[in-house]
């Protein structure tokens, strides 16, 4: 085998190979060796087909079959000898082939570039912990005490407030007509909450048990049955029992019931909870600080074909008027992407970072037990995708190489209040908003096997409903 370099501008290198023909012959009589215990001819004897046999009848298909296999063995050996570490697939270019001659081709590839890391001591990072105030903890602990209210009959007599829960059953009918659903047994709604039909529960205002009650709702557009959309309804409704909410005591027992050790432990586990959601968010602001300064003080040649493909990922389900309309920053995006990717992974390969197939499972089962009642789906969704195990693994190797920097680089810590915590984070989604780096830690998380979305601004839901506190 002859290996010449043609051509090299930039990332990309063009090489010249020959392969001689007395060296394809070889495989040749090789591969129709051994076909010859493999193949069964009406006539011969199982092993006892002459090559020359075999030679006639499927000379072409070996032929092919062989100088695909010499092209890749040839083509690797060719880029081990010349030292290249590619990005992508080589692109094969025939010039010369056929039995009897010299197999001549052209390889262009593109290389990957050589980076000079810079060493850690010229980054530094700032971390943040936010100290959450007994307040704070209090007004959590109540939103969960409202959530998980009991109910208590209300006396016969007693009529309805909002607030309380009415059950009822039901004859509904339009222009006095039937219909499919109409009848409804043992409904139960929370006045005031306004969760079955719009301004339907308010109309129960005032009923007590044993009532009958004629309430007009109207049906929603997106009701299933086109005809009954947006039509008036009426409701005969016969009220089975009225219950006023009973003010739980927020004490040991009401704990234990959520999975706490007692108060002062449930306490501790909704403390957990807020800080680890202002966490998350305070994270992202330093690793974007890290990333940037990554960026900035790397100046590498990012191979075209990379950055090619990365535009493909971002854009492919787009229509053609947006792909034109924003290609030049999709250009930009995608680079900066691969920019990123190619600097951390090299910070990871040099210092012998790795995934291990355990630690990906550990991270599966942790997904898996954070979503209870939905276990098997997400079980079943790994198993049946292998790329997005790929892209979690991908992800988890990112995070490493962050840690790495945290563990190595200057870092400054920060202790803030809930205000000075919003303050920050609501700056950073206003100047993050265009990120290259923020859309690149975004596009991570989607473990590029979806299309791209426009990047989400970090939110802490302060007033959110929390359904159960519970220790993992």
């Amino acid at each position: 085998m002859k290996v010449e370099i043609q051509n090299k501008k930039g990332l990309t290198t063009t090489l010249s190979i020959v392969v001689e023909k007395k060296d394809i012959q070889i495989q040749l009589d090789k591969r129709l060796n051994e076909l010859q215990s493999e193949v069964s001819l009406k006539g011969f004897r199982p092993g006892k087909v002459p090559s020359s046999v075999i030679k006639s009848q499927f000379g072409k298909a070996i032929y092919g079959e062989v100088i695909d296999k010499i092209l890749s063995e040839t083509s690797k050996k060719a880029l081990d000898q010349i030292k290249i570490k590619t990005a992508g697939q080589p692109k094969i270019d025939l010039k010369t082939f056929g039995e009897g001659k010299d197999l001549n081709y052209i390889l262009e590839v593109n290389a990957l570039p050589e980076i000079k890391l810079k060493p850690f001591s010229n980054f530094s990072a700032q971390t943040y912990s936010v100290k959450i105030d007994a307040k704070l903890i209090d007004e959590k602990i109540e939103e969960i005490a409202k959530q998980h209210k009991s109910f208590v009959d209300k006396k016969n007599e007693e009529k309805s407030i909002l607030g309380d829960q009415v059950t009822f059953d039901y004859s509904a009918n339009v222009d006095g007509k039937k219909f499919e659903g109409s009848e409804g047994k043992g409904v139960q709604l929370e006045l005031g909450k306004d969760l079955f039909l719009s301004g339907f529960d308010k109309q129960l205002v005032g009923v007590k048990k044993n009532d009958t009650k004629t309430i007009q709702a109207t049906l929603p557009a997106n009701h299933p049955k086109k005809e009954l959309a947006n039509k008036k309804t009426l409701f005969e409704c016969k009220i089975l029992n009225v219950k006023k909410s009973e003010k739980i005591k927020i004490d040991d027992n009401f704990a234990v019931k959520l999975g706490a050790k007692n108060l002062l432990d449930l306490r501790s586990l909704v403390e957990k909870q807020i800080s680890s959601q202002y966490k998350q968010a305070l994270d992202s602001i330093t690793k974007k600080e890290i990333l940037d300064q990554v960026e900035k003080q790397h100046e590498i040649e990012v191979p075209k074909n990379l950055v090619d493909q990365e535009v493909h990922a971002l854009t492919h389900q787009l229509k053609k008027e947006d792909i034109e309309k924003h290609k030049e920053t999709n250009a930009k995006i995608a680079k900066s992407r691969i920019k990123l990717g190619l600097i951390l992974n090299e910070y990871g390969e040099s210092n012998n970072l790795k995934i291990s197939d355990e630690e990906v499972r550990q991270e599966i089962q942790k997904q898996i037990k954070s979503m209870p009642g939905q276990e098997k789906m997400v079980l079943d969704y790994y198993q049946k995708n292998p790329n997005a195990s790929q892209g979690l693994k991908g992800g988890l190797y990112e995070e490493k190489i962050l840690d790495l920097f945290k563990s190595k680089i200057k870092i400054s810590s920060k202790t803030l209040t809930i205000s000075e915590a919003e303050k920050i984070i609501s700056e950073f989604n206003n100047t993050s908003k265009n990120s290259k780096n923020k859309k690149y830690l975004d596009s991570q998380k989607e473990n590029k096997e979806k299309k791209e979305k426009k990047p989400n601004k970090i939110s802490l839901k302060k007033d959110g409903k929390t359904k159960k506190v519970s220790k993992k």
